[in-house]
């Protein structure tokens, strides 16, 4: 195996030349699937940063007490989702046993 060597480059915050962490966003908020945006997907030019600023950016955003209610607000909506869709289904089967019953009835009639 080959380790691969990481980029190094001007950090766009500490200006000093260190590795640099390279964000892919895995959130999937950056999809704009839902009425929030990451933080880090709403930024016009991603800045190229260090590993440390990058820590350090990153740990004040999740002290963030915004994004923390949009965590919360998102997780109620997730849940009240799930709520609907279990409803739907028991719906569904309680539907599908009507007819079913009512099918054999219909049929031990004749």
């Amino acid at each position: 195996m080959t380790a691969k060597t990481p980029v190094e480059a001007r950090c766009d915050h500490c200006a000093q030349t260190r590795p640099l962490f390279l964000y892919e966003p895995d959130c999937g908020l950056h999809l704009g699937a839902t009425g929030f945006t990451c933080p880090w997907c709403s930024i016009e030019k991603q800045p190229l940063l260090c590993a440390r600023c990058w820590s350090e950016r990153k740990g004040r955003e999740d002290a963030d007490p915004q994004l923390a209610a949009e965590a919360a607000a998102l997780q109620k909506i997730c849940d009240a989702n799930a709520r609907a869709d279990a409803r739907r289904e028991a719906l569904k089967a309680a539907c599908d046993g009507i007819a079913d019953a009512t099918q054999q009835a219909e049929g031990g009639a004749r």
